[in-house]
């Protein structure tokens, strides 16, 4: 008779309970066997058999469904990056596995994220549609490969396992270990799910310090989902290293991966520390050392002026998310003739800063973008400058005009992103906008520098603006806009005189 679901969640406990003398028995069956150190303790588990709460979506369509037992799916195969992220950013060292099983790879690939300090950083272990495992670093649209091995039955379930280390990272399939390398990302992150033009499941996902766990492995991946003399990625109660590294969702911890939480920021927060610029930085400047990190679980409303001290400011709770899923909450919202100056946004920064009328942004920094860094919705009076700091990794936009009015950003700086500015092309309500960008270093990879819509008059205004390793960069993009929420069209790009203003000598390759 089939064992039930409950059935192999109290097996699998038991068998965990054992430690290293009650699993020595079950050596002799395995070829992989993975045992938890006397004082290594789960830090975080999940078997999605009461859900999936605590998990923030980024792309895709999540949904809690049943293979056997209760699992985590994504299900829209033809979404180009599907992530969910759980922990916390301040994690640093430690061992993150779970089951994973494709249903669908197609050209894409589904595994597990380690150190995801945004939605596009992050180091990866993904089974591909090539029959390979690679370990893979990913910074936005890099993806370096530290290391792969083949793996057969790629459908079937596996267990993949990431340890992260200072600078080193392993990555392991069903006990064996397919690639080791020295990353480069930062040192700190969230474990997540993944897939890209893949649909898959994930069950049993465990964090563990590091140096809890080792693993002897003989025989190359193989998957299963009942016992077996392999290095089986089994979904059911047998002594195998899913089992034992795997626990129930209500196991406390005695030990966290090198983690430390910082206090929550309010909107009357101030920071104490060295003197900041009241005007904006030069384009080439180096980015502030934080002075400071406060934890935002709440939009901070800004009037007046706040300067922040070069603190760094960071999503949590409800704002933990890296969704670049439109409608998100900011960390800021400015009130009309607000100013915000100093400030660094780190990972995640949830939709970063939205102005409700004319605002100034003075070196404000955003070391990761998430939805967008800064989102303009004020009248067609409005002004709003940015006037120094920079951004980093934006999967799409950094700076989104929704409303009316003037966008002037100049001494900026930017780098690996989608866009600099774009006025919005399908909202409910059009304007007459217009963008100038002065003094601004933008730095490849990115797809476009400014996108405007001509049929309601947006102009863009270009000069002093040097772009960094890409001489085919469009550097100003026209679509025809609408007010029905459908996909712009693109109409062309380049200066004209009308829309886009600026000439050869306005623009330096580099």
């Amino acid at each position: 008779m089939p064992t039930s679901a409950s059935d192999r969640r109290r097996r699998r406990r038991l068998v965990t309970g054992l430690g290293a003398a009650g699993a020595a028995g079950a050596v002799t069956a395995l070829v992989a066997v993975l045992v938890p150190s006397a004082s290594a303790a789960t830090v975080f588990s999940a078997d999605f058999e009461s859900g999936a709460s605590g998990w923030s979506k980024s792309g895709g369509t999540w949904v809690v469904g049943t293979d056997g037992s209760k699992v985590y799916q994504q299900t829209k195969a033809d979404s180009e990056l599907a992530r969910v992220f759980a922990g916390e950013t301040s994690w640093t060292d430690y061992s993150v596995q779970a089951k994973v099983k494709p249903i669908s790879l197609g050209s894409g690939l589904a595994g597990i994220a380690s150190r995801a300090s945004s939605a596009s950083t992050m180091y990866r272990l993904a089974l591909t549609s090539a029959g390979k495992a690679e370990l893979q670093s990913v910074k936005g649209s890099t993806v370096s490969v530290l290391g792969s091995a083949a793996v057969s039955n790629l459908t079937s379930w596996h267990t993949l396992r990431i340890d992260a280390s200072g600078s080193t990272v392993t990555g392991y399939v069903d006990g064996v270990k397919v690639a080791s390398g020295t990353g480069s990302l930062t040192g700190t992150g969230r474990i997540g799910l993944v897939t890209s033009y893949a649909s898959a499941s994930f069950d049993d996902v465990a964090v563990n310090p590091v140096t809890g766990a080792t693993a002897t492995a003989t025989t190359s991946p193989t998957a299963s989902k009942t016992a077996s003399a392999s290095a089986s990625a089994s979904k059911t109660a047998t002594a195998s290293a899913s089992a034992t590294a795997s626990a129930s969702k209500t196991a406390t911890a005695s030990a966290t991966p090198s983690a430390s939480k910082t206090a929550t920021a309010t909107a009357t927060a101030t920071a104490t520390a060295a003197p900041t610029s009241a005007t904006g930085t030069s384009p080439t400047a180096a980015w502030p050392a934080a002075t400071g990190t406060k934890a935002v679980t709440a939009t901070i409303a800004v009037s007046g002026t706040l300067d922040g001290g070069n603190v760094r400011y960071y999503g949590s709770g409800a704002l933990g998310s890296e969704s670049q899923d439109e409608g998100q909450d900011p960390l800021f919202k400015l009130a009309d003739g607000a100013v915000l100056k100093n400030v660094i946004l780190g990972a995640p920064a949830a939709d970063g800063v939205h102005c409700s009328g004319s605002c100034t942004l003075i070196n404000v920094w955003w070391e990761n973008v998430g939805e967008d860094a800064a989102t303009f919705k004020g009248g067609t009076s409005a002004t709003y400058t940015v006037d120094g700091g920079g951004a980093k990794s934006a999967d799409d936009k950094v700076f989104q005009h929704n409303g009316g009015g003037t966008l002037t950003i100049k001494n900026f700086q930017v780098s690996d992103f989608g866009k600099l500015y774009r006025s919005c092309g399908n909202c409910s309500t059009q304007y007459k906008r217009a963008v100038v960008v002065q003094n601004v270093v933008a730095t490849a990879p990115a797809k476009s520098l400014v996108g405007i819509n001509a049929n309601y008059g947006d102009t863009a205004t270009l000069s002093k603006v040097t772009i960094v390793g890409d001489n085919d960069l469009d550097i100003c993009v026209r679509f025809t806009g609408n007010n029905t929420g459908e996909e712009p069209t693109k109409i062309g790009t380049g200066a004209d005189g009308v829309n886009c203003k600026y000439t050869d000598s306005d623009i330096t390759f580099k």
